[in-house]
C-alpha cells in the first residue's frame, strides 16, 4: 500500500524517513492564514486548529489518491493565548523570540490518517517548552549562527540543533515538539497493516 505526506515540511518528511517508512510526497496547497483567522474568530482552540489543518491537508490530496493511505500533519505554537505563525524574515524571528523570551509556551502538533476520502483516524499532542531569559547579545549570536533555518519553524529555533540552547525547561514528547506525533502514528500504520507488526 502506498503512503502520502500531505505536507512540504522537510522535518516531517526527515522524521519518516529516518523510522524507514516509505511514502511520496503531496504537499496540499492550502492558505493556512485564512484559516487560522477564520478558526480564531470562532474562539477554536489551537489543539482544534492543528487538527483542521491537519484534516484539510488530507482532504486536499484524497481525490487524487485512490485507496492510499494519506498523512496530514500541523503545528501551532500558542504562548499566553497568543498563536505564533512561522517568521518571515530574520527581524521577525528575532521578535518571535523576544516575545517567547523567559516565557513557557505550548507546541501542539496534530497528526491525521485517510483513506479513499475519510479520515480514518487523528491525534493530537501538547509539549510544553519554557525559554530561558537569555540576553539580546546571545539572541543576536544565536540568529546569526543558525541562519535562514529559523524561518522553517515556527517557533524559529530547532531543537535537535543550536535550538536547544534557548530552553530552561522542556515537557512534552520529541517528535511531538518537532511537528508529528510519530509513535502513535507508527502504530496506526502498523494496525492497517502498512508496517509489519
Amino acid at each position: 500500500m502506498t503512503l502520502i505526506l500531505a505536507s512540504a515540511s522537510p522535518s516531517r518528511a526527515a522524521m519518516l524517513r529516518a523510522a524507514g517508512l516509505e511514502f511520496s510526497v503531496q504537499p496540499a496547497r492550502i492558505d493556512e492564514s485564512e484559516i487560522k483567522l477564520a478558526l480564531q474568530a470562532e474562539q477554536a482552540t489551537a489543539s482544534d486548529a492543528a487538527t483542521a489543518l491537519a484534516e484539510l491537508k488530507v482532504q486536499r490530496v484524497s481525490p487524487r489518491a485512490g485507496s492510499d493511505f494519506i498523512i496530514g500533519a500541523d503545528q501551532m505554537l500558542v504562548c499566553e493565548g497568543r498563536w505564533y505563525d512561522k517568521p518571515d524574515s530574520m527581524a521577525a524571528a528575532r521578535d518571535h523570540l523576544r516575545s517567547l523570551r523567559g516565557r513557557t509556551h505550548e507546541l501542539v502538533s496534530a497528526v491525521v490518517l485517510a483513506r479513499g476520502g475519510s479520515v480514518i483516524w487523528r491525534q493530537v499532542d501538547t509539549a510544553r517548552l519554557t525559554m530561558r531569559d537569555f540576553s539580546d547579545d546571545f539572541l543576536d549570536a544565536y540568529l546569526a549562527q543558525a541562519g535562514e533555518a529559523v524561518l522553517h519553524s515556527v517557533g524559529a529555533y530547532q531543537l535537535e540543533g543550536l535550538g536547544v540552547q534557548l530552553f530552561s525547561h522542556i515537557r512534552g514528547d520529541f517528535f511531538t515538539i518537532l511537528g508529528l506525533p510519530l509513535l502513535p502514528l507508527l502504530d496506526i500504520l502498523r494496525e492497517n497493516k502498512v508496517l509489519r507488526t
